[in-house]
């Protein structure tokens, strides 16, 4: 309960009329109901809110409450077997607008072995995507629209959704929450796995209702009052730490980071191999038996076959009976050349070790033989001139970023960004990626010397390797200065994202305007990381400006000093 009105808004949660706002006026209903139960069964109220009775048992110290038999309960906590609890963030999905912050649920770790075994539980929006466009989604998601609910899954299940079918790397937290205190997760999401409520992509979400749970299940703890207007999944991990509840780390690789890894492994000469395999353009035999190839490149090649083969059934690129019969033979192929080489894959950067989300910068710089300095702020959230350190490579997500730039003559808007979303994902053996970005809000970079509003949409393609990137884009654009004007731009990009410690950007663009004016840009960025939360950046910006019918040149030096919060 917030303020004196509950988060929930789903009215059979409430045993009282108007229990959602009046607090006292849902005890008293709920006290009522639990000393006089009609029912003995699941029915019960005590089967239905297992963890109002265990906090008034021990609040008010009551001891007659009736009996009763809550058989779905207790099958419940036999099959979950509750021992411990995990914080899973499954990193940003590239290629996905609603999933590139990143997302975050719960698992409970149950005494088998194998956690693989355990249940989740996973907080989401229910969208009938057949029904909503990208733009109703958007809406919906910002305004509350859609119905946000819980449930309950084998793990398996949710790996196999995040690491297998969306590519992503999917990041393990142990907490040190003990049985007790997992029980008492567990009984309040009992009572809450049947219920609705409004869900807001950035308040109330996936991340916010499982800090919810573990606030119950430790109350000492405070997740929830580390956010404000947002909270971003990869956020809640960072408060997580803070407050002193995580205690080991796990990373399980995804199906794209293994297959990226066999592209390392293969021979140039083979490394078209699985795919052709998986497409019906070669034939196994002929790399079965072949004598001359290594014994370790084949089993490269089928064990790489066998991952292409998953993926391209999990993105229903082959049919069900095609991928039976082939991962039948490819198995079995791969099981007589014996054991071989284990694929080890290097555990990547840690999430938890990344930049915070807010970014405050100051800085000063030089244009047109001029001083000026800049000062801006960033609610959210990473842009491609942060550090990578932790992110998802290729990534952005730029929102409300304001920079502006002052000199002893006036204070100027150098930039407002109102969204800018960019991913970039590398082309490969594997992956026919393509990339896009947008832009919302106001720049420098028209003709004219002032910030005007810019809304574009482009795409393109990228290619990298472990040392960079590069790209090329097409981005056709309005420009809104005295009256609307369109443009054109072709642009070719390279990020050096190599090491740790600092990033290089350089992108050079033509742009064709409809008023028959052409132009060029250029920037160059260098940025090093000197902490967790600390970056020094140096940029540069070139651009032709149209001033009094005549093409000049503008160029801009900027030395800015990024703390993140």
């Amino acid at each position: 309960m917030v303020g004196g009105e509950s988060e929930i808004d789903d009215a059979q949660f409430f045993l009282a009329q108007g229990g959602k706002t009046d607090a006292k006026h849902e005890l008293d209903a709920t006290l009522t109901a639990l000393l006089n139960e009609k029912s003995f069964d699941d029915n019960s109220t005590a089967c239905k809110f297992p963890a109002r009775k265990a906090w008034l048992k021990e609040k008010l110290q009551i001891d007659d409450f009736v009996e009763v038999t809550c058989k779905k309960y207790d099958e419940t906590l036999q099959k979950l077997n509750p021992k411990s609890v995990t914080l899973v963030y499954p990193s940003a999905h590239i290629n996905s607008i609603t999933s590139m912050f990143g997302h975050t649920f719960l698992r409970i770790n149950s005494g088998y072995n194998s956690r693989l075994l355990s249940y989740a539980i996973n907080y989401a929006a229910e969208i009938e995507s057949k029904k909503t466009n990208l733009f109703m989604s958007a809406t919906k998601g910002l305004s509350g629209g859609f119905p946000g609910s819980y449930s309950l899954l084998p793990y398996y299940e949710k790996l196999k959704e995040y690491r297998d079918t969306e590519q992503r790397d999917v990041w393990e937290y142990d907490l040190n929450l003990n049985e007790e205190e997992v029980l008492v997760m567990l009984m309040h999401y009992w009572e809450l796995q049947n219920t609705k409520s409004d869900y807001y992509f950035f308040t109330e979400n996936c991340s916010y209702n499982m800090l919810w749970l573990l606030e119950v299940a430790r109350p000492s703890i405070h997740l929830r009052e580390h956010f404000s207007y947002d909270v971003i999944p990869l956020e809640t991990v960072h408060v997580a730490q803070e407050e002193n509840i995580i205690e080991k780390i796990n990373y399980r690789a995804s199906r794209r980071s293994i297959l990226l890894k066999y592209e390392e492994l293969l021979d140039d000469a083979y490394i078209h191999m699985p795919r052709d395999i998986v497409d019906s353009k070669i034939e196994l035999n002929k790399i079965v038996e072949d004598e001359t190839m290594d014994e370790q490149q084949k089993r490269y090649i089928l064990e790489a076959s066998i991952e292409f083969l998953e993926y391209s059934f999990a993105q229903k690129s082959i049919s069900e009976q095609m991928y039976q019969t082939l991962f039948e033979t490819l198995t079995r192929e791969r099981a007589t050349l014996g054991s071989g080489e284990k694929l080890n894959i290097e555990t990547p950067l840690d999430p938890m070790q990344s930049h915070r989300a807010i970014r405050v910068s100051a800085g000063a710089g030089m244009r047109d033989n001029e001083r000026i300095g800049f000062l801006g702020i960033r609610p959210a959230y990473h842009d491609l001139e942060d550090s990578s350190y932790g992110f998802l490579r290729g990534t952005q997500i730029d929102f409300l970023n304001l920079q502006l730039a002052y000199t002893d003559h006036n204070v100027s808007v150098e930039e407002a960004t109102l969204l800018s979303i960019a991913s970039l994902s590398q082309r490969s053996e594997f992956f026919d990626s393509f990339s896009w970005r947008t832009k919302v809000g106001w720049d420098r970079d028209y003709m004219s010397d002032k910030a005007n509003f810019i809304s574009t949409v482009g795409g393109g393609y990228s290619w990298g390797n472990k040392f960079a990137s590069v790209y090329l884009m097409a981005d056709p654009l309005l420009y809104s200065e005295n009256k609307v004007v369109t443009a054109t731009g072709n642009s070719v990009g390279l990020i050096f994202d190599k090491y740790s410690y600092m990033n290089t950007n350089v992108e050079l663009t033509k742009r064709w305007y409809d008023t028959g004016e052409e132009q060029w840009l250029a920037k160059v960025s260098q940025s090093f990381r000197v902490s967790q939360n600390v970056q020094l950046k140096l940029k540069y910006d070139y651009g032709e400006k149209n001033h009094l019918q005549t093409i000049e040149k503008r160029e801009t030096f900027k030395a800015l000093l990024n703390y993140y919060l």
